[in-house]
């Protein structure tokens, strides 16, 4: 099943929807180009012409849609690549069929879409399907408190759990059995009645009322096909964004980031994990030769700054958001990542599951079954020692040694030296990544729209949502995969992927973690915010408005006013503005948002 992309054609004729307002923000304003205004791409008095292409020059596309190319995209004949790419995203793997072949063992999805519907953010859910399209739920499992894990091993406060991969499976090959059992995770949505900020939850001005919820999530321990199980646990919900633009992230400098933090580290406290405020620096030491602080070790040992996801985990998009999830979600495996997504302790329960052994004992004998790696000689003590060996096989291998993924499930039957993803195909795949457009902003001409900017800025959401950067020189860094490929045909990796050297973009984000206490908060309480560009687009695309890390927020109204849910929130004087503010104005900063 695919979710086609919407087509530029296809909005032509079918889109005439009215201003979005504060009471209903799910409707979309129009673009004004497609819709034959002259006033696009012009500049006013409130708006600069260049505002009109939120992604720059290179990295917009004028069309309604999060699944259209860049012109960088375009002008570098990068378009078949591109499309191939898409086929990947689009498309679901499987085990054995190629050309997306090698899901598994154990999965958090089939598909990208399926996180990703039409490629944006992930949908509200009353549970946790991972067949779901739509479902852009990823499960965070992790210990509030320090302790010890039942084997012995040492853990820090809001550490992930160890038993479980950091983004736990839901699903695995026969016969083996999924790290969680789905069927026991419990999602239960939670009415907010009061907010510990005091405010009552209606707006003074025109006493129109606002709601709020929140998820709770449970999962016992006996839905943990682990040894041992995981004890001292908490579960919170993180959605995926939508990835319409992040190759114009990736361009942005790490010198201009820290400007930024210099900046707002003046202001108000930021995380101790990324900014070092004695130092006016980065956390960390970019020379330790492994990540800490700030700091992210990309693979060929270069020291960046993290910037993608929530938590601020990766430094690059080809280290990172992308290359990383085309790994671990599927666990589909290539050159560069020759080892599995897996954890020693669902490995362990495997190799002790009597019918697991017996399965493979049955089926695992002919060379062409994919069971055959864990075959070993055919006996039940060699059965379990295989399944246990392979199943643990997940660190990258050291230099000239080989490891039980290459000996048994690369160089074996029925793979026989095979890679599960090739160069050539991985490559397609970060074209198209790095090559999404972001969609042109739309009614900039509009008096509600400007009267919303105008607001926007004085009442401080500006200073967080950061209107505007400037790219650098792009000089991204290339992965070994893609230098491989681009050796194997003469070509300059550097010169590969889509590139957006000087671009002023308007993501609406400062790239700084900030805190908003709400109830069951994000794991560790700082979140990175969330770009706002091509939102007001969610409803159209996705059929949802959904917003926050864990759709919470049923609209942009919602969304806000979780920014003063708590008077410690670093948001909260600029969401006390909208919450002290008159209905007419409300309504124009909502149409803002949804517009650019």
């Amino acid at each position: 099943m695919i979710y086609q992309r919407i087509s530029k054609m296809l909005l032509l004729g079918l889109l005439v929807l009215p201003l979005a307002s504060c009471s209903d923000d799910n409707s979309v304003v129009n673009n004004d180009k497609l819709n034959g205004d002259s006033q696009f791409g012009k500049a006013n008095d409130v708006f600069e012409a260049s505002e009109w292409y939120p992604g720059g020059e290179l990295g917009t596309d004028e069309g309604m849609s999060y699944s259209a190319e860049t012109p960088a995209t375009t002008n570098q004949g990068l378009s078949t690549s591109f499309n191939k790419g898409e086929d990947f995203f689009e498309h679901l793997y499987t085990i054995t069929e190629a050309p997306r072949k090698g899901l598994g063992p154990a999965w958090v999805r089939s598909s990208c879409i399926h996180c990703h519907p039409n490629y944006g953010h992930g949908k509200f859910q009353n549970q946790y399907q991972a067949d779901q399209f739509g479902n852009g739920y990823l499960l965070v499992i992790y210990h509030p408190t320090a302790g010890t894990t039942a084997d012995g091993k040492p853990y820090a406060a809001n550490s992930y759990i160890s038993e479980v991969t950091g983004m736990p499976q839901t699903k695995a090959m026969t016969p083996f059995s999924a790290p969680v059992d789905e069927k026991q995770i419990d999602i239960q949505w939670n009415e907010v009645t009061t907010m510990p900020s005091g405010l009552a939850m209606k707006f003074p001005k025109d006493g129109e009322p606002f709601a709020l919820q929140y998820p709770e999530v449970t999962i016992p321990q006996s839905a943990f096909n682990t040894n041992p199980k995981p004890a001292n646990y908490e579960v919170r919900l993180e959605s995926t964004i939508g990835i319409y633009g992040t190759g114009l992230l990736d361009a942005i400098d790490q010198d201009d980031m820290k400007k930024v933090y210099q900046d707002e580290a003046k202001y108000v406290e930021l995380n101790p994990g990324m900014w070092d405020k004695a130092k006016n620096d980065w956390a960390g030491d970019p020379k330790a030769e492994k990540s800490n602080g700030a700091w992210y070790k990309l693979a060929d040992g270069t020291m960046a700054v993290k910037k993608f996801t929530y938590a601020m985990t990766r430094a690059s998009l080809q280290d990172g958001a992308g290359a990383n999830a085309i790994w671990n979600i599927t666990n589909v495996t290539r050159s560069d990542r020759h080892y599995l997504y897996t954890t020693p302790a669902w490995a362990k329960y495997q190799s002790e599951d009597p019918e697991v052994i017996s399965y493979i004992k049955k089926h695992g004998a002919d060379e062409s079954s994919v069971l055959h790696p864990y075959y070993a000689d055919g006996t039940d003590e060699e059965i379990k020692k295989r399944v246990n060996e392979i199943l643990s096989c997940n660190k990258a291998p050291q230099d000239g040694k080989e490891n039980a993924f290459e000996k048994y499930l690369l160089k074996g039957a029925p793979y026989n030296g095979e890679e599960e993803m090739s160069d050539k195909d991985y490559y397609d795949f970060m074209v198209w990544h790095r090559g999404l457009a972001v969609p042109a902003a739309r009614n900039l001409d509009n008096a509600q729209v400007q009267e919303g900017k105008k607001l926007f800025t004085k009442w401080g959401c500006a200073t967080c949502h950061k209107p505007s950067w400037k790219t650098g020189a792009d000089n991204y860094w290339v992965d070994n995969a893609i230098k491989a490929y681009a050796k194997s045909i003469g070509k300059d990796p550097n010169t590969m992927l889509p590139k957006y050297p000087g671009q002023t973009i308007y993501p609406y984000t400062d790239m700084v973690q900030h805190r908003l206490f709400m109830e069951n908060d994000i794991r560790t309480g700082w979140c990175r915010t969330t770009p706002l560009w091509g939102r007001g687009l969610s409803s159209m695309l996705t059929g949802r408005s959904d917003r926050l890390h864990d759709c919470r927020a049923r609209n942009v109204v919602e969304a806000i006013m979780w920014h003063c849910y708590d008077q410690r929130s670093d948001a909260y004087k600029s969401a006390l503005n909208f919450y002290n503010a008159t209905k007419e104005e409300r309504d124009a900063v909502v149409a803002f948002i949804n517009a650019i």
